[in-house]
């Protein structure tokens, strides 16, 4: 039995939660025997742990796990090459969690039975080389940093955001209530429940991981959809989430086949980390055709998104011919609060580009080792440029819609007349009852004549 004692990276505690992907490449040696085509190698593996030099190793996971070997012989089937390698595919071996001891020993065996055809026709092993892919502990500094920062940020913006909706004499109206359940959902996401792995050996940690982040995805994008319609000010009754259903329906119906793929295979691994649904030829033709089919429709999504942000901006500029009329200040007033607004759809467009070229990388990169040559990597920057791109944009939703408390244009009106035919609704919903939100008063100062 073959054993390798593995030291964790997180002795000095630096890596806390990180991934171990474990990627076994077998080379076989052409010595009585070739491998057969499709040849399964059938592995008896364990996982045990210890956190000192003394102790006893404590077992974490045992498994008989079957792989197909994939191995081709690159040079010709003659004497003359008899003792080259052959060139096998990397297979995946392991995957855990969460790695919070100091010590872990992996115990690799091949047993070989005639009678019941394991382990035949493989050929004769000589080599195994293991591949570990883990988080390092430069990453997993900052990463921690950022959310401990992040978190306590948005959790004040959103209870300042709320109580100024409390606040007023309406109801809050449908957007309102959906920039505050994506602050509340934005605010999950970023609890840092990485400190308790320092002393807790969570394995579910991806898996958590996995549902806080679908969360988000599914509460972001039907935030988006919901956004846009209520600035579309057309003939449509909206202020009703029943309003959005053909839209918002497809995005939780993904979100949920997202989870039911994700279970598959992190769920099996919180009981046995060396399952892999890539392991099999069905599970990797299902697994690459949801991750093909998940980026096609996120594609859609986000042309589906920039077709009702045109439309907002025909809308809006229809709006224009409205301001002839009024006086010079307050003219000035709403063209830069139009300009201004399509500004930040432009920023809502962009976020959503970002959001959905990061969604597809990453479900390609997740299974790179199982792309054959084309692989894909997302740095450290690039991760933490999203994570702080969607905290920057939640925040400063939170509040540009929160209501103001002073009212604009009061000492105007006098001048001008109670005429209120001067007012341009940009949204559908949010009226100027209890004054103009702060989206209105982004300048800072009201325009003056």
């Amino acid at each position: 039995m073959a054993g390798a004692i593995i030291e964790n990276m997180s002795t000095k505690k630096l890596v806390i939660v990180g991934v171990t992907l474990l990627l076994f490449q077998a080379f076989a040696f052409m010595v009585g025997g070739l491998i057969e085509d499709g040849a399964l190698a059938t592995i008896d593996v364990g996982l045990a742990y210890r956190d000192d030099t003394l102790s006893e190793w404590t077992e974490m996971a045992h498994s008989f796990e079957q792989r197909k070997l994939t191995c081709n012989f690159t040079t010709t089937k003659t004497f003359e090459n008899e003792g080259r390698y052959y060139e096998c595919d990397v297979l995946p071996f392991m995957e855990v969690g969460s790695v919070a001891h100091k010590y872990y020993l992996l115990n690799i065996r091949l047993p070989v039975n005639e009678r019941k055809k394991v382990n035949v026709g493989i050929g004769e092993l000589k080599d195994i080389r293991l591949v570990s892919i883990h988080q390092n502990g430069g990453f997993t500094k900052v990463w921690f940093a950022m959310k401990t920062f992040l978190t306590p940020s948005i959790l004040i913006i959103m209870i300042w955001y709320w109580r100024r909706i409390t606040l007023m004499s309406r109801p809050p109206v449908l957007l309102e209530k959906v920039i505050l359940a994506l602050g509340i959902s934005m605010t999950f996401i970023n609890i840092p429940v990485e400190w308790f792995s320092v002393g807790f050996n969570w394995t579910w940690m991806l898996l958590f991981g996995d549902i806080r982040q679908g969360i988000f995805y599914s509460m972001l994008l039907s935030f988006w959809i919901i956004f846009c319609g209520e600035h579309l000010m057309d003939q449509t009754e909206r202020n009703r989430f029943s309003v959005y259903w053909k839209q918002v329906g497809p995005i939780v119906f993904g979100s949920f086949c997202l989870f039911i793929f994700d279970m598959c295979e992190r769920g099996v691994q919180l009981t046995n980390p060396f399952y892999s649904i890539w392991a099999s030829d069905v599970g990797t033709e299902l697994a690459m055709a949801f991750i093909i089919v998940a980026g096609i429709c996120a594609c859609l999504y986000f042309l589906f998104l920039c077709f009702m942000v045109f439309q907002v901006f025909r809308n809006i500029s229809g709006k224009r011919t409205s301001l002839p009329a009024m006086s010079k200040a307050r003219r000035l007033h709403y063209e830069g609060l139009i300009f201004r607004f399509k500004f930040l759809m432009l920023v809502t467009l962009a976020c959503a580009a970002m959001t959905v070229i990061f969604f597809i990388i990453s479900q390609v990169n997740e299974g790179h080792w199982h792309w054959g040559d084309h692989t894909v990597q997302v740095n450290s920057a690039f991760f933490t440029g999203i994570y702080g791109m969607w905290n920057l944009y939640v925040f400063a939703i939170m509040f540009l819609y929160a209501p103001s408390h002073k009212r604009y244009g009061d000492d105007q009106s006098r001048d001008v007349g109670a005429n209120s035919g001067e007012d341009i609704q940009l949204t559908t919903t949010i009226t100027h009852v209890d004054g103009p939100t702060e989206i209105y008063k982004m300048t800072g100062k009201e325009a003056q004549e």
